[in-house]
């Protein structure tokens, strides 16, 4: 390990991990939240008790729902920008 390593301990799901981290452990905390967040999510919306790996799994799932959510509704919104800016273009071209 090198010296200027930094770890930062978090908690998921009731276990713990030391995970390797940018230059603020910040960051990786908050995702570790976010992960543990949307496992109990998971955890209460199952009529019974699941493993911990199936709740990993259906999280991980829900959590690229909302990627591939995010990534549909930014690729719509640069096609939109695009079009009105070229609509404004052409404006722009149409007066001078």
């Amino acid at each position: 390990m090198d010296n200027n390593d930094i770890f930062a301990r978090v908690s998921i799901f009731g276990h713990e991990y030391t995970v390797k981290a940018p230059t603020d452990s910040s960051y990786i905390k908050n995702i570790a939240e976010y992960v543990d967040t949307k496992m109990r999510e998971v955890q209460e919306g199952m009529p019974n008790v699941q493993s911990t790996e199936r709740i990993a799994i259906l999280a991980a799932m829900n959590i690229s729902d909302e990627l591939f959510t995010n990534r549909k509704e930014k690729e719509n919104f640069s096609s939109e920008l695009e079009s009105k800016v070229q609509s404004l273009i052409e404006i722009v071209d149409e007066n001078l």
